[in-house]
């Protein structure tokens, strides 16, 4: 599995649903698998970041170095996992955790003001100065109950967005 000179079996489709949850039919494994072998040039059975690039709407992305260190040789089981966050039928809770991974800049398990101040200078490039990030962030992290000098777990990011009515409408087309 994971080259393209291969085809997927049945048992593979299964083995690849159950791994990502049953988030994709094995219509869409498939379809999927065919995307894995298109990015995977040299057939190594695994993605490099640089070939991930090569996908025009995540080479726009502000967050897509962050994400790269996330994709960067993932076979194609680990490829379907990394993108159930995007599926239609994914939890909040395994999108809030997919986001936590990005705002986790150092991957140290825990999320510091100036990690989501990094993510927040990805995404508001120039239209924001770094005082009304920080005070902004400061503003929310308050009302959520921490301070500047918190250090976020993975449980406060699924409690604090969890609760937040917030949608993720950012999906993976896999037809």
């Amino acid at each position: 599995m994971g080259n393209s000179s291969s085809m997927l079996t049945q048992y593979d489709i299964e083995e690849v649903q159950q791994h990502c949850d049953n988030l994709f039919t094995q219509q869409e494994i498939v379809s999927l698998y065919q995307r894995f072998c298109q990015l995977d040039r040299n057939s190594k059975g695994y993605i490099l970041s640089d070939e991930f690039l090569s996908v025009p709407e995540f080479a726009m992305n502000p967050l897509s170095q962050r994400v790269l260190k996330m994709v960067d040789g993932l076979n194609f089981k680990d490829f379907v996992a990394f993108l159930s966050a995007f599926s239609a039928k994914a939890s909040i809770q395994r999108k809030i955790e997919f986001m936590f991974k990005v705002y986790d800049v150092d991957f140290n398990g825990k999320v510091s003001f100036n990690d989501i101040i990094e993510v927040l200078q990805d995404l508001s490039g120039p239209f924001m100065s770094d005082e009304q990030r920080k005070q902004v962030l400061s503003q929310l992290l308050e009302e959520a109950g921490y301070s500047k000098e918190s250090q976020l777990t993975q449980e406060d990011f699924v409690m604090i967005l969890g609760n937040s009515g917030l949608k993720m409408e950012v999906e993976v087309p896999v037809d």
